[in-house]
């Protein structure tokens, strides 16, 4: 399919009529484009008939302010095209739809908050490789899906009245903002109306990531003994055969509300909790009385147990990797960064949130008390576990993932395990270290996999 990227030039209505679309003549003539009858112009859920009408000399395209104020296109975007000649349609895009938990009208210059620069990252990452990217909220999401109030930027952030995207990528960071009805009802219509592809389109718990990856037998030796958390039973069983066991909020982040079980002196146990502050100690004489104590908080959130690892360390701190891994331009996964995490001083997980610190693999596995012999090759098995496990999870879970951040962890014998896997990855925890670039390749990677799903 023949498709290339063009500047659009916008006219003034009284010059050009909203139906006439003006093009190139040579592109014009490399795709056989009609110019004597209507075809159709698309742009995500918008389609219009139009004729086409050749300008010698310019590669770009011309349409009237009207037209354009109705694509929500501004003059100087640079959109790719391709036409469809057995459908008689010319198609611009692709259009990109992020979907964002909130924003903050009244601050011009900030209105995503935290996430304002990544937001002008993607914008700008969408200039250069011709594509058209937008912003909205749950809260503009209104009865109707034949378009969308979103934020676009052009010389400033702006509101406005956009069509369906082609592709929407989920960034909610709230299960409470993504379950909602509004919400919901909104991603179901576009995709059946529209055929529009959403990625990222649900949060992973952390039982649905090891129960489904159990079904493959490939991915066992990345996977800790680990279960959903029911009674006393299962605890006593889970101690028994382990030293250390952890208990994690099956919907936790940022290592909130994690419990590290450990065998003190014989028949007792010691539990330590993750706090803003640090760790906090408890000692039980008996197992019961540990399990009698923590299950008051098993009645407002379901844990999983999990085996304890003998995690390489750096000076005590347990040293654990993220990876980041993204489908690219041709659909197939691959890794887009890993970086070190070491736990703080006071605190037994790695999570930035808990005083942790990144650093390079290579760097932080050279402190490390990893063997000599298992150094050189450790970059590589976190590289395959990485791209395995993702391809798991893909496999095995019956939704569309476009990106995951991936948690995974060496033991002291130079083994990889699977920590977590985490569908709405942070731009703070994954962000590669070498930050010189301006555009980040994970979000040219995210626009790259749009215009693979699209066509474009």
């Amino acid at each position: 399919m023949l498709k290339t990227k063009v500047a659009v030039q916008v006219i003034s209505t009284g010059i050009l009529p909203d139906d006439v679309l003006m093009l190139g003549e040579k592109h014009l003539k490399q795709w056989k484009i009609p110019q004597d009858q209507s075809i159709v112009l698309k742009f995500g859920s918008f389609r219009q008939q139009i004729k086409v009408v050749p300008v010698k000399r310019s590669d770009g395209i011309r349409i009237s302010q009207t037209l354009a104020k109705r694509l929500g296109i501004h003059a100087g975007a640079a959109l790719r095209l391709h036409y469809r000649p057995s459908a008689l349609t010319l198609s611009i895009g692709p259009l990109i739809g992020v979907l964002i938990s909130r924003d903050v009208p009244d601050s011009s210059d900030k209105p995503f908050g935290s996430i304002t620069l990544f937001c002008k990252e993607l914008v700008d990452a969408c200039q250069n490789q011709g594509a058209y990217v937008y912003f909205f909220t749950p809260n503009q999401i209104g009865s109707t899906v034949s378009s969308i109030q979103a934020w676009v930027y052009a010389a400033g952030w702006h509101r406005m009245t956009m069509p369906i995207a082609d592709v929407i990528n989920n960034r909610l960071t709230s299960r409470k903002l993504e379950n909602k009805p509004s919400v919901q009802h909104f991603l179901r219509e576009v995709k059946s109306r529209y055929q529009t592809q959403v990625f990222n389109e649900k949060f992973l718990d952390k039982s649905e990531v090891f129960d489904a990856l159990r079904n493959d037998a490939s991915l066992h030796r990345y996977l800790p003994e680990s279960h959903l958390l029911r009674n006393y039973a299962m605890l006593k069983a889970m101690c028994s055969r382990h030293a250390t066991i952890f208990l994690k909020p099956v919907r936790g982040s940022l290592g909130k509300g994690i419990i590290r079980i450990s065998r003190a002196e014989p028949g007792a146990y010691q539990a330590m909790y993750t706090t803003p502050l640090g760790t906090k100690k408890q000692h039980f004489s008996s197992l019961l009385k540990l399990f009698s104590s923590i299950s008051g908080k098993m009645k407002t959130a379901r844990y999983q147990i999990q085996q304890g690892l003998q995690l390489i360390d750096i000076q005590k701190r347990p040293v654990d990797f993220r990876a980041l891994v993204q489908k690219n331009a041709t659909g197939s996964w691959g890794v887009t960064s890993i970086v070190a995490r070491t736990a703080g001083s006071q605190h037994f997980v790695s999570n930035l949130a808990r005083g942790g610190t990144l650093s390079k693999v290579k760097e932080a596995v050279s402190k490390s008390n990893l063997p000599l012999s298992a150094k050189q090759n450790a970059y590589p098995k976190l590289q395959k576990a990485a791209i395995d496990i993702a391809t798991g999870i893909d496999t095995n879970i019956p939704a569309h993932f476009g990106e995951l951040g991936i948690d995974l962890a060496l033991d002291t014998n130079g083994r990889v395990w699977l920590l977590e896997v985490n569908s709405k990855p942070s731009k703070n925890d994954n962000t590669p270290l070498n930050n010189e670039q301006k555009i980040r390749p994970s979000v040219r990677l995210m626009i790259q996999y749009s215009r693979f799903l699209t066509g474009f």
